[in-house]
């Protein structure tokens, strides 16, 4: 067993294109001309890394029934409508009705523009795949539906990146409404700002949260063998360093652990989870609870997040990033650095490995901050470059908001007290992005996201209906 990341269910993506088919006996030519433009959008699509239910080329509303309930049965998580020319709003309407799928209208004439010289009405046709967008916007927003779309022309790498945006956001939205979210053990005490109705998680994200006892993860850990104990060990020394300061005992225990978090998480189906247990003077529970780290992290950079502390809604930004390519670690505010510009951000506890810019380290601890327990806890810094903050808060209301906030990682001195930290400049005084920052409603933790990724999320957001707040 590596590090291999797991195989999350791919998004299905719905492709339908079409056209007025009152156009099709007067211009010859013009139809064959569409249907070539279609199949490059639908070659184009096939190269990401998902499902394309392509329901053809409609010409009017019957057709555009019949392509409907092809992507209604197909469960799409994002439905492409193709305006290759001027279609009527009818044509459009169904489909939007009966899929349960966000609509994404793209419009892509044949090139940047049109050799006016040579060009007449059937050629002008193939470039006013625009012209239907408007009335198509103004029926979907009288009938209630949500929508966005990307204007441009076939070979426009602008316009397929705000289409690949889409693509990603259906992909995050798709993986909260078929993930099971596992929450074991207790609310941190005293941490109201982590305390979540996991209700709104099935109501607002669709998924499903399982609930979970330290227990649960008990049994499975006294099953574990030595030799699994062993093979963990040799995989732990593969992907740290191991600090001088690492107890062996501690470092077996964490391996140990580690193994049987892995059948927890098999076991109940989990794409995330949050955890937390205080536990009194040295029992099981609270060993386990301690041991958790090593485990958990090697979790996380396999693409299942865990987030420490019971905060399950920075474990599900943290899924968001993952599916978005964007890494996500676990991170609170450590420090302001006024002389540098910089934030200090990190945290002790489980961290996603595949955003370190260097060989995580293992290290020893005599005492987990805050905490009940010790042993061995992951240090390193987040990759130099450009990243984003990422929090889910929550509403008086109970609804969620998404809040990010671009920076860039700096190199400099950084703790080595067994945390993942990071210096990140957001380019302005530290202390007034602090103030901005916690006045969003943010948590006091979040996802630290390689790369600026506040588009993508900000469309994720869009696709699931939640709030955006950006800093």
């Amino acid at each position: 067993m590596g590090l291999e990341r797991t195989v999350p269910r791919k998004t299905r993506l719905g492709l339908v294109s079409g056209g007025l088919g009152a156009y099709w006996p007067q211009f010859p030519g013009l139809l064959e001309t569409l249907q070539q433009s279609a199949r490059y959008v639908t070659e184009r699509f096939e190269k990401q890394d998902c499902v394309v239910v392509d329901a053809g080329f409609v010409s009017d509303a019957t057709e555009s029934a019949a392509a409907a309930e092809k992507l209604r049965v197909a469960d799409c998580d994002l439905v492409v409508v193709f305006l290759t020319t001027y279609l009527t709003s009818s044509m459009v309407l169904p489909i939007a009705q009966r899929v349960d799928a966000p609509v994404l209208l793209i419009d892509l004439q044949p090139t940047e523009a049109m050799d006016h010289a040579t060009t007449g009405t059937g050629e002008w046709l193939a470039y006013c795949g625009q012209c239907p967008l408007p009335e198509v916007a103004n029926v979907f927003r009288r009938s209630g539906i949500d929508f966005r779309s990307v204007s441009g022309y076939l070979h426009d790498e602008n316009a397929w990146s705000r289409i690949e945006a889409w693509v990603g956001a259906a992909s995050a939205r798709a993986g909260l409404r078929h993930s099971r979210l596992g929450l074991m053990g207790h609310l941190y005490p005293g941490m109201l700002d982590i305390s979540t109705d996991m209700t709104l998680l099935s109501s607002q994200f669709g998924a499903h949260v399982e609930v979970l006892e330290f227990d649960d993860l008990r049994v499975r850990v006294q099953s574990v063998t030595d030799a699994q104990v062993d093979e963990r060990l040799e995989l732990a020394r593969s992907v740290f360093h191991l600090d001088g300061s690492v107890v062996n005992d501690d470092f077996a225990w964490g391996a140990r652990v580690s193994v049987g978090l892995d059948a927890l998480v098999d076991d109940f189906g989990l794409d995330a989870m949050a955890y937390y247990h205080r536990g009194l003077d040295g029992e099981l529970h609270e060993r386990l609870g301690a041991g958790m780290i090593l485990g958990a992290s090697l979790l996380t950079a396999r693409g299942i997040p865990l987030a420490g502390e019971y905060d399950i809604r920075t474990a599900v930004a943290m899924l968001i990033a993952d599916r978005l390519g964007a890494g996500g670690s676990f991170t609170e505010l450590q420090a302001l650095n006024f002389r540098d510009g910089i934030v200090e951000m990190g945290h002790d506890g489980p961290a996603h490995l595949q955003v370190s810019a260097g060989e995580p380290l293992l290290r020893g601890l005599g005492v987990y901050h805050g905490k009940r327990g010790y042993g061995v806890s992951v240090e390193f810094d987040v990759q130099p470059g450009p990243v984003t903050t990422f929090a889910i808060g929550q509403n008086r209301d109970g609804s969620f908001t998404f809040i990010t906030s671009e920076g860039t990682v700096v190199p400099g001195p950084l703790l080595q007290i067994g945390n993942t930290t990071s210096r990140v400049d957001f380019g302005r005084d530290p202390g007034e992005w602090t103030d901005e920052w916690s006045a969003t409603g943010t948590g006091h933790h979040w996802a630290l996201c390689v790369g600026h990724r506040a588009k993508d999320i900000k469309a994720a957001a869009q696709l699931l209906g939640i709030s955006y707040i950006s800093v």
